[in-house]
């Protein structure tokens, strides 16, 4: 276990919106940021996001050899040029997740990559938290209880990550610790880009909807959302959590629309989401900061604005890196794995009990 020290840690995230690996550096003790370091970033090619997509869905019996190999060799690539680093933070690329039934899948070897970086590697960051009856997600939540640290905030505020999945973290900076009673509630909302890059994959053959330029041409279909919030999901207590592809039903509600009013109903669909979930909060917040891609997409923004009772801002607006922040997330769990602290509590993913998730894999050169 490291003392309680200063950690030169450096994390990985591949999200289910499948665009590439994000690196960062972080100077934190495991509890306190200390400074912010040095970022990366490294795309998928088409290629390789082809093959990513074709193992979505897949468990860890299953044949993801081609999908296994792009995944280590995009973080070899992520994570070489950085320099000083004493340890690694590496979430894989999330391919299945059921914590209710068959667990969750998060494909890569952390162990493969300590060997490639001749770093100590700390990875399985879920399967803890599932085991002891969590959702293993979301698990940024620890971090975000940092940031609002950070930040010297002092009334309550929630992070609304909007990456392929939406994700909340409503935190009280009042409270001393993350685990502690009342310092955090955070849960899945809803899909937010995961399913609007799906659509315009099929009928484009883009990426993504850049800029919401589709989305803004359209028309929210209202009959297509009213079935949409008919999903049992929204009616399940927090904490919650959900796969990539858990709402693919979305593209069949938007099947018969045109390109663009497809685009805005979906848009529609994961911002209603979010307005849903923010009845949870147990206080209103003083402030949303957004993070993730859907922070640059206006249609999303303005939607948000238009529908929450507060400031709804990205998290740039307070000095963060909001395409940065979910690497600098699992950098911080690295280090509180090292040192034996919880990285999930009953609050963030339902868990039993404050819970650190995760092993250590060491190169043999060390």
């Amino acid at each position: 276990m490291l003392a309680a020290k200063a950690v030169k840690a450096l994390g990985a995230m591949s999200g289910t919106s499948l665009d590439g690996v994000d690196a960062a550096v972080l100077l934190t003790d495991g509890e306190e940021i200390l400074e912010f370091g040095a970022t990366g970033y490294r795309a998928y090619s088409d290629g390789e996001r082809d093959v990513l997509r074709a193992a979505l869905g897949k468990w860890q019996e299953d044949d993801c050899s081609a999908a296994h190999e792009v995944v280590i060799n995009a973080h070899r690539d992520a994570l070489a040029g950085f320099h000083n680093i004493e340890l690694v933070g590496f979430h894989g690329q999330t391919l299945a997740h059921d914590p209710k039934g068959r667990g969750t899948h998060q494909l890569g070897d952390g162990a493969a990559l300590a060997e490639a970086l001749g770093l100590p590697v700390v990875w399985d960051f879920r399967s803890a938290d599932v085991a002891m009856g969590g959702e293993g997600a979301p698990l940024a939540p620890f971090f975000h209880f940092a940031c609002a640290k950070w930040i010297g905030v002092t009334e309550p505020i929630a992070f609304l990550n909007l990456g392929g999945v939406g994700n909340l973290t409503w935190v009280d900076p009042g409270k001393t610790k993350p685990e502690e009673d009342g310092a955090l509630l955070a849960f899945d909302t809803g899909p937010a880009n995961a399913p609007i890059n799906d659509l315009v994959a099929q009928r484009l053959g883009q990426d993504c909807d850049r800029d919401g330029k589709l989305a803004a041409r359209g028309q929210v279909e209202d009959g297509a959302l009213e079935l949409f919030l008919e999903e049992a999901f929204f009616r399940r207590m927090p904490p919650k959590s959900l796969d990539r592809d858990d709402f693919s039903l979305m593209l069949d509600l938007v099947r018969e629309l045109g390109d663009a009013d497809a685009a805005a109903t979906m848009t529609g669909m994961a911002a209603t989401a979010v307005m849903l979930g923010m009845e949870h909060c147990p206080k209103p917040p003083s402030k949303v900061l957004v993070t993730g891609g859907g922070r640059k997409n206006p249609v999303m923004m303005k939607m948000l604005r238009a529908s929450l009772d507060c400031p709804v801002e990205p998290v740039e607006s307070v000095g963060l890196d909001g395409d940065m922040l979910e690497a600098q997330a699992f950098a911080f769990l690295a280090v509180r794995v090292a040192r034996g602290l919880p990285t999930s509590a009953p609050m963030t993913t339902g868990v039993a009990a404050p819970v650190g998730g995760g092993q250590i894999s060491r190169p043999e050169l060390i």
